[in-house]
């Protein structure tokens, strides 16, 4: 008789211990991000008008959070600038209750579009724009440390070139530990040791000294309460599902791994709901963290995304005097190095735009325009794949042909349409036949031809109408079963007195 624990399953090993190597990589990635993550945190909470542990909150309560019921491995969310310019004003007008209160709906609308399927969308977006949302990303991390270039002594600019020159040069010795990791360190013993007046991270804001603690908003629970939040939430539920979801589909380029979309969406809206009972101002997946932790520090697991929020609370709380005199130099030129290794260089180059149609081009350059412009990746998502869309229905209007061949004896004419018929390609479908000189006896073919839309029945009706007013008998053949079905069931149906 085999023993009852033969039928209990055996519990696979976690992939950050496949060896010593992983889990190293992942522990110092995830310092490497912590560390980077504390001056933006205070900065969006700064944007949101909030207190900089509000920002700092959210950061350790998402990240920890999605490393567990998130998707995509190896990703980071934490407080963002996007999600910090939604609420800033529902927080300047009613006051952090009311923003936190928000972000505990935004996350729960978050799992309802996550259960509804949301993520399937992401199958819609064509690749120009997925390139212009990279290259638009790049552009924006490096302009966000342009103000802590400016107005600043003049070491702080040798201290950045020996940033950038240790993260280029110091991997070619060795890749143990991280090239920013140890140009962070490096830096900040130089500064410290010097006694060099530079920017610190101590100068964004107080860090927090204690871990934060669940609770409720104080709003009042009322319905008038709930139409305030509601459109500030709907908007946050958006731009961070948007956000994690590009970023995630990025990150599955880098690393040539699939990741569950719909569990991610679910994941953020977790995160986002506990975040908020924690009193953070919620966050979404940071692009240009999660390039520092995947490919700057090659990490691929959910530690490295864990140890990320947990080694951000212990620095704060622990560490705060000693990771407040990080000098900012240190940490602008880790974003400069994100940055450029961000951008698709490829999709620049001479010979590429040479090859690549211009409307690829075209909604390439809009996608990074509108996002540079209005610093927000999901209106520039939006924006780029409207303009995709009516370049592709441009494109494919003109690919309706209508052929017609009368018979020897002219009894009979035959038009042989060919394409897709929907809205664009349909409207010009009604003047490409000759109603005045065609035999009485009409023939359509669609055996080449596809249905698409009520447009495209309309304008059968259309046709069939121009030549009855003529007395000439119209004759529809070859549909294919879904056009012949949408035929039916619509034609006829679509004109006044139906």
């Amino acid at each position: 008789m085999s023993s009852p624990l033969a039928a209990v399953p055996k519990l696979s090993k976690p992939d950050w211990l496949a060896s010593p190597k992983v889990f190293r990589t992942e522990v110092l990635a995830g310092l490497v991000v912590a560390l980077a993550l504390i001056p933006e945190a205070i900065s969006f909470s700064i944007i949101a008008g909030v207190d900089p542990a509000v920002g700092l909150f959210a950061s350790f309560t998402m990240a920890v959070v999605i490393a567990i019921v998130g998707g995509r491995k190896a990703m980071i969310s934490a407080a963002t600038g996007a999600i910090a310019l939604v609420i800033a004003p529902l927080n300047h007008e009613y006051g952090l209750g009311y923003l936190i209160a928000a972000v505990i709906l935004g996350g729960l609308m978050q799992i309802v579009l996550g259960a509804l399927g949301v993520a399937k969308l992401m199958r819609f977006i064509p690749r120009s724009v997925m390139v212009g949302f990279v290259n638009a990303l790049a552009i924006l991390i490096f302009m966000a440390q342009v103000p802590e270039m400016r107005d600043v002594p003049w070491v702080v600019y040798p201290l950045i070139i020996g940033g950038l020159a240790m993260m280029v040069f110091f991997p070619k010795l060795t890749t143990v530990v991280p090239a920013p990791l140890v140009s962070i360190v490096i830096l900040t013993v130089i500064t410290v040791g010097a006694g060099l007046a530079v920017p610190t991270v101590g100068d964004k804001g107080e860090l927090p000294s204690s871990l934060p603690v669940p609770g409720l908003p104080d709003v009042p629970f009322t319905l008038d309460t709930l139409a305030t939040i509601a459109p500030y939430a709907f908007a946050f539920a958006l731009v961070g599902l948007m956000e994690s979801l590009m970023t995630a589909k990025l990150v599955d380029d880098i690393t040539d791994t699939h990741s569950n979309k719909t569990r991610e969406s679910l994941g953020q809206g977790i995160a986002n709901v506990v975040t908020g009972f924690f009193g953070g101002m919620g966050g979404c997946a940071m692009i240009g963290q999660t390039m520092i932790n995947v490919k700057v520090s090659g990490a691929r697991t959910r530690l490295s995304t864990f140890l990320a929020g947990v080694f951000l609370m212990v620095l704060c709380v622990v560490f705060g005097p000693v990771v407040s005199d990080i000098p900012m130099a240190a940490l602008v030129a880790v974003m400069i190095m994100v940055s450029v290794a961000t951008f698709d260089w490829h999709s620049v180059q001479p010979k590429t735009l040479k090859r690549m149609p211009l409307g690829e081009t075209l909604v390439m350059a809009v996608t990074v325009a509108v996002v540079v412009a209005t610093h927000n990746l999901a209106i520039g998502v939006i924006v780029g794949s409207l303009t995709a869309m009516v370049i592709f229905a441009k494109r494919v209007a003109h690919l309706a042909q209508v052929t017609g061949v009368v018979d020897p004896d002219g009894n009979q004419v035959v038009y042989a349409v060919t394409g897709e018929l929907f809205f664009a390609s349909s409207n010009d479908l009604v003047y490409q036949f000759d109603y005045k000189d065609d035999p009485d006896d009409v023939v359509i073919d669609l055996s080449d031809a596809h249905i698409w839309d009520a447009s495209s029945v309309a304008a059968l009706d259309a046709i069939e109408t121009k030549y009855a007013q003529r007395g000439k008998k119209v004759t529809i053949i070859g549909l294919n079963k879904p056009s012949a079905e949408m035929h039916d069931k619509l034609a006829g149906q679509l004109t006044a007195g139906h």
